[in-house]
């Protein structure tokens, strides 16, 4: 699907810079600063979309700061635009390709990190794309507390079986798998947009937690 071009995205993120973080290599290891309580849990999405499940998870965890990275400039706008419609003071947002997250967050700064409807990258040859091959797995370990854990949901079962195994080779603790996320009927489970349009169509969402050891 082609991205309709957003000429006034840069001004509008500028215009809200206490949001949209506009330096954020800069903030390594300082993150809990931009936040009104530094002493919270950080909770980290990659690839947070149009927004909605950071600002509802916002909204709904008040004590927990979120921090949402998303590459597509025409898309972050809308996760901006929620999470002021949100009107929560906990999320902050990163316009960047976090291709090492250890480049922006120091060791152990993040406590909790989300996967959320991820590239598939489904071709054999694609497997090191995948965010869960193990050198992705490494990176998470990095800036994850000691313990640390990572939220996957997906419609896509390829990508959840295959996630499953990477995360059980790399010594993982797997947790809270789910086949079928809405049939659960998990109260506090916040949807994505994509998991609205799946879910809609009668595919099963699939979610897991995984824990370092």
């Amino acid at each position: 699907m082609r991205l309709r071009n957003k000429p006034w995205a840069d001004d509008y993120m500028r215009e809200h810079d206490y949001i949209v973080v506009q330096e954020p290599f800069e903030m390594l290891g300082k993150w809990s600063e931009l936040f009104k309580n530094p002493n919270a849990p950080l909770h980290l999405e990659i690839g947070s979309g149009k927004g909605q499940f950071i600002a509802g998870m916002g909204k709904q965890h008040n004590d927990i700061n979120f921090v949402g990275i998303e590459l597509v400039k025409s898309v972050i706008v809308g996760a901006l635009k929620k999470v002021l419609d949100a009107d929560v003071d906990n999320v902050r947002l990163v316009n960047e390709d976090a291709k090492d997250l250890r480049e922006l967050f120091g060791e152990n700064e993040i406590d909790h990190l989300y996967l959320n409807f991820s590239d598939p990258w489904p071709k054999n040859r694609h497997e090191k794309r995948r965010l869960t091959y193990h050198t992705f797995l490494d990176q998470y370990k990095k800036v994850l507390v000691p313990g640390g854990e990572i939220t996957l949901k997906t419609d896509n079962k390829g990508l959840f079986e295959y996630s499953l195994i990477s995360f059980s080779q790399y010594g993982m603790i797997l947790e809270d798998v789910s086949v079928d996320l809405h049939a659960d009927e998990d109260p506090l489970n916040v949807p994505t947009e994509y998991e609205e349009k799946f879910s809609a169509k009668g595919q099963p969402i699939y979610r897991c937690r995984a824990r370092f050891k």
